[in-house]
């Protein structure tokens, strides 16, 4: 019997305004490059993957600014290159620089807050997961999830990121659940999905853009909204 639900928050609770690939068409323009955003999507995902999967080998706060650097030019290329977009070393970095500048705000998706009123008029317990390594609180607070959450756990405060299932155990741990009762929501089948699964949880995968298009070994959803009917 499912008891509790837990969630990530980044393409699964909030997302940017304006949307990353508009800002990364914009930029790209400014550097005489001419794409569609909407050809920037699938891309973005892609690079999406490779970034989460190298945070949850190594923290952020471990890297040095050169490995910043050199991570988040090597996100940039891969971007570049999944969109069909020939550019030299000299555009990865000017492109890198224009997007280290641009400013989103985070907002909440439209199925969120109802889907988690109806988990807890359900009785069940909400919780977020997340690899972050800084407090939430007054961003959760800004968002209006705050009081939606029974628990937040950040890889700050577990000691673990994401795949790892120390963070997964830690937050079953904090809510008094069992592995087996407990539900996990992310956007990302290697850091989210494998790593609950690890942990002995349900892994649901929510898949907004249709990205995973291979047949995989978890219940995938396109909405929060579809969720409940998966408990």
């Amino acid at each position: 019997m499912i008891k509790a639900v837990f969630l990530d928050l980044y393409q699964t609770l909030v997302h940017y305004q304006p949307s990353q690939e508009e800002l990364e068409a914009a930029a790209l323009k400014n550097l005489g490059i001419d794409v569609a955003a909407d050809a920037l999507r699938r891309p973005i995902l892609t690079a999406n993957e490779f970034i989460y999967s190298q945070f949850a080998k190594k923290n952020l706060s471990q890297r040095s600014r050169e490995e910043l650097v050199a991570l988040y030019a090597e996100y940039q290329r891969i971007v570049l290159k999944e969109a069909g977009i020939a550019a030299d070393e000299k555009i990865v970095l000017r492109l890198l620089g224009i997007m280290q500048q641009v400013k989103m705000d985070l907002i909440l998706f439209d199925d969120v807050l109802p889907a988690l009123d109806d988990l807890k008029k359900r009785g069940l317990i909400i919780g977020l997961i997340s690899n972050i390594e800084q407090s939430m609180t007054t961003a959760l607070d800004k968002l209006g999830l705050s009081a939606k959450l029974d628990n937040v756990v950040t890889s700050q405060d577990a000691g673990f990121t994401k795949p790892n299932p120390g963070i997964f155990q830690y937050a079953l741990e904090k809510s008094g659940v069992k592995p087996a009762d407990a539900v996990y929501v992310g956007d990302q089948y290697r850091v989210d999905i494998v790593g609950a699964k690890g942990a002995g949880m349900q892994g649901v995968l929510i898949d907004r853009d249709n990205y995973y298009r291979e047949k995989l070994d978890c219940v995938k959803i396109k909405s929060l909204s579809d969720l409940v009917n998966c408990l």
